[in-house]
């Protein structure tokens, strides 16, 4: 396994390779990642895996400084994965002048996650094309965990045109059925054992959807009032259109619940598709 720190070294590797498959990641890894490079594996010769605290995507009050950087554990996962290539630059590599070219997503990165991270989607967007353009894959794969971020970025592949195909991986959870998440780190072993109510509420909610509620205000409400009685601050609980996350007319059949909400100073972001006749 390769680890390279520069874009140069990095496309002098890739040269030698036929084709490459590409799993972005801040770090940190678990089980989830690993499942995504498990998924990634097949799809080509040589796997490619970054590892980079994109300063973009955080707001000014938000966890950069903070946020678990653990690149020496990092690679020794991804060397017992398999995993080909480790681009693990600094942030001098990605940003060697003010990145005054951004990519600017539509009014999808304005909603949900987006209203409560103004230019989150922004900056995910903007690192993940500089990315592409380094790394070239002709497939990069990511979690569903991220409904939002996966969205934003397959329409972003889609409307430039990258020959890149975009591979979606289910949620990978705990046996409680938290999503695994670097962020878990950050929880109390109290708020550990009480983390799991997020998911166990968007089952309920998927659950009464699918037995036909048209009501989704009333799901919300519902779910947002239980987590906060519970101890939560939610940021938002939202019945949304599966396509576009758009607000669903009765009858539609593809949605998703997506959820964010603070449970002492985590927050966790999860969801749950519901298809419906």
């Amino acid at each position: 396994m390769d680890i390279i720190h520069s874009v140069t070294d990095l496309r002098e590797r890739l040269q030698r390779e036929p084709n490459n498959v590409f799993v972005p990641t801040m770090g940190n890894l678990h089980r989830g990642h690993i499942e995504l490079i498990n998924i990634a594996k097949p799809r080509a010769a040589c796997t490619v895996v970054s590892i980079f605290v994109n300063r973009l995507q955080f707001g000014p009050r938000e966890d950069f400084d903070k946020y678990p950087r653990t690149l020496t554990a990092d690679c020794e996962k991804l060397r017992a994965a398999g995993v080909d290539v480790v681009f693990a630059p600094d942030e001098g590599e990605i940003y060697p002048e003010p990145q005054t070219y951004t990519v600017e997503p539509p009014d999808i990165q304005h909603m949900l996650d987006g209203a409560v991270r103004p230019g989150h989607f922004r900056g995910v967007a903007t690192v993940v094309l500089k990315l592409f353009n380094m790394v070239r894959p002709h497939s990069a794969i990511f979690g569903k965990k991220d409904y939002q971020q996966c969205l934003v970025l397959n329409n972003m592949v889609r409307q430039l045109a990258l020959p890149i195909d975009i591979i979606l991986a289910e949620t990978v959870r705990a046996q409680d059925g938290l999503a695994l998440s670097s962020r878990n780190s950050y929880l109390t072993p109290e708020e550990r054992k009480e983390a799991p109510r997020l998911y166990a509420m968007l089952c309920k909610a998927r659950d009464e959807l699918s037995a036909g509620a048209h009501d989704y205000q009333r799901v919300e409400l519902d779910v947002m009032a239980d987590l906060a009685h519970h101890g939560w601050k939610p940021d938002y609980i939202a019945v949304r259109r599966q396509a576009d996350l758009l607000p669903p007319e009765n009858g539609e059949g593809k949605l998703v619940v997506l959820a964010a909400a603070r449970l002492g100073r985590t927050r966790l972001i999860d969801n749950i598709e519901v298809e419906r006749e």
